[in-house]
């Protein structure tokens, strides 16, 4: 049977939209074309897109412009011309570059079209070179386009590094043209506007992860391009890189660094500067400063409209409620089992990514594990929300799971009987190989291991009682900008006492690929898991496409039992739920696909309609509850009741 031959009934039940959150916020402080100080804003969002809002200075009131382009959520670049005043923007994951003149808001947010097709999802960095040309850095294809502010031609240049996805230029005031490549290592590379050459230049720090290495790419006060780091001072001029024994002071604002910037850090005309005192993903407060002393601050409350932010990841409570994280900003929202009281919690973690997973431990209480960093944070639900990083805050976030921040997304948590809290991780931005670690909320003690099998990162745990072990799937996704090297995952089973591998392997397991899900069978200590191939993994990291099969298996034994392929036309798995395998109360195991819900057979492992998705897809999978199944389509979240 096909997924157009689903059984459609019944409809599903609208929940609500619990977020309306913001992301890739920052400030743009400038002036009007009759010199007034000007301050606009930017921020993306799932529902209705990226937006800017040009501040009143003197109410707070912000008249906003939505980009009217499909696809453009996240403002990921963004540059205000310091000579015109323009806003550039550049948005992912369309990879389109878009403009606002405040000159001219009867134009909106205007986009100007794709920055290079096929090889930039996303901006990286946008700058202003003294022409007038604006440069722009994109990933994944580490590519330098420029665009011409008054013929509206773009030129695409093409790729800049051969290893590296991520490139951030930079414009010195004598016309030179630089970028720094990131992420499996920094490097320089040098662009002649006038013949379209580049080579690389100066040194190379193939360890950018290590905190005790220096590494600033930066625009200085004299307008010139500048590398301080450990290996030496260079000053970028031209196609050269010329050793310094000295170099100046970085030049204020984002055109002086290819760092993003939360805060505003450029003086308005009349001694204006603008910054947020909230970094919550939903910033409303703002204060206004003046260099005269004399002139007191204004204190304002911005009035911008938020519609709806992606879900992320959905769960149970101990508390037998629905609980949840939006995605970029990370915020908590909770509900009823009936789907009553729906309600955005607020943040929860300093990470304000998203979080990847959660689990109850102790008395009634949760954890939540972030991206990024892997952060945790720790809840009482019987207690008032009051997020915070010190002694009475509820969560109260602890910090990354390892300070050295290997650990990055952190896919799998669970609980073991001792009360530790264990968490498996992909890894950080150009590693390969992903952590596994726990924490103990009794004493504040903390393990960490570097990788249980190399080239692999942990997807989804199990704790076997009867064998006193973690089982664990792991998979083959590498940290971000680096691609897959390994075809194939693994089986691991992982010691709790004595806290070390006993046994990692396929366990004869045909076509494994990423070992993705594992729900316990319910019998003789066997258990389901899910071996497939997620879409991000083949688009953003190289993998190679693989089948997607149902598995039951002897974990004491280390062997299968039983497989069965999942049919292609089934469709791929939800877009934001590796563990998909869900088992419910009657012991029925269900697979969830984007395209509905399906029944696993307890002894060949087959897959059976269950229940078709009448519209859209099911993108985060969430507990079944009794009958009742939850999960997240975009920013709205949702139940169906299963049929019997």
């Amino acid at each position: 049977m096909t997924a157009a031959a689903l059984p459609a009934a019944p409809d599903f039940h609208e929940i609500g939209i619990p977020v309306k959150g913001v992301n890739w916020v920052r400030l743009h402080p400038g002036k009007t074309a009759d010199g007034r100080p000007s301050l606009l804003g930017s921020m993306g969002q799932n529902n209705g897109g990226l937006f800017v809002f040009d501040v009143d200075l003197a109410t707070g009131h912000c008249r906003q412009f939505n980009a009217r382009a499909p696809g453009a959520d996240y403002p990921i670049g963004s540059m205000r011309s310091l000579r015109t005043g323009i806003l550039y923007l550049g948005s992912a994951w369309d990879g389109h570059l878009h403009r606002f003149d405040p000159a001219h808001p009867e134009r909106g947010v205007q986009d100007l079209g794709a920055i290079h097709p096929g090889m930039a999802t996303f901006p990286t960095g946008i700058q202003e070179a003294p022409d007038g040309g604006i440069w722009i850095g994109a990933y994944p294809g580490a590519g330098l386009t420029r665009f011409d502010p008054v013929t509206g031609e773009f030129r695409r240049y093409g790729r800049m590094d051969e290893t590296d996805k991520y490139l951030y230029p930079l414009c010195g005031d004598d016309g030179t043209i630089a970028a720094q490549t990131k992420t499996t290592r920094y490097r320089l590379v040098m662009f002649d506007p006038k013949t379209g050459a580049h080579a690389p230049v100066g040194p190379v720090l193939d360890e950018p992860n290590n905190p005790e290495r220096r590494w600033f790419f930066f625009k200085g006060t004299d307008g010139l391009l500048y590398l301080d780091s450990d290996l030496g001072k260079f000053r970028l001029q031209g196609m050269t890189a010329t050793p310094v024994a000295t170099v100046p002071d970085q030049l204020p604002g984002i055109h002086a660094t290819y760092k993003h910037g939360y805060q505003a850090d450029v003086t308005m005309p009349g001694g204006w500067r603008a910054a947020y005192t909230e970094e919550t993903g939903a910033p409303r407060k703002l204060d206004l400063t003046n260099l005269d002393p004399a002139i007191p601050p204004r204190h304002l409350t911005l009035d911008w409209v938020g519609a709806g932010t992606q879900l992320f990841m959905i769960g149970l409570g101990p508390d037998q409620r629905i609980y949840g994280s939006s995605i970029l900003p990370e915020h908590l929202f909770r509900c009823e089992l009936d789907g009553t009281g729906l309600v955005n919690l607020g943040q929860c973690s300093l990470s304000l990514g998203e979080a990847y997973s959660m689990a109850a431990y102790g008395d009634g209480r949760m954890a939540f594990a972030s991206y990024p960093a892997a952060r945790i944070s720790l809840y009482d639900p019987k207690l008032p929300y009051r997020y915070g990083l010190g002694p009475g805050s509820n969560p109260l976030d602890i910090g990354p799971l390892d300070h050295a921040e290997i650990a990055y997304r952190p896919h799998a948590m669970a609980t073991t009987p001792d009360g530790k809290i264990w968490i498996g991780s992909a890894p950080n931005y150009g590693i390969r190989g992903g952590p596994l670690g726990w924490y103990d909320p009794k004493t504040g003690h903390r393990g960490f291991h570097r990788a249980v099998v190399p080239d692999t990162s942990p997807n989804c745990f199990l704790f076997l009682p009867e064998l006193n072990q973690l089982f664990i799937g792991l998979g083959t996704e590498p940290g971000s900008g680096v691609s897959v090297q390994r075809s194939t995952g693994a089986f691991a089973l992982w010691d709790a006492v004595t806290d070390q591998l006993a046994h990692a392997g396929d366990f004869g397991l045909q076509g494994l690929a990423d070992v993705c899900s594992l729900v316990p069978a319910g019998r003789g200590g066997l258990v389901f898991a899910l071996s497939g191939r997620p879409t991000y993994l083949i688009k953003d990291y190289g993998a190679r496409p693989a089948p997607t099969q149902v598995v039951l298996v002897d974990p004491k034994e280390h062997r299968v039992i039983a497989s069965a392929a999942v049919p292609a036309e089934f469709g791929p798995m939800p877009t934001f739920s590796l563990d998909s395998l869900r088992r419910a109360a009657d012991g029925t195991v269900y697979l969830v696909l984007a395209s509905g819900v399906y029944r696993v057979n307890p002894d060949t492992c087959a897959v059976a309609p269950a229940w078709k998705m009448p519209a859209g897809e099911i993108e985060v999978t969430g507990p079944i509850v009794g009958r009742r199944f939850f999960f997240g389509t975009q920013w709205k979240l949702r139940y169906v009741d299963l049929p019997e």
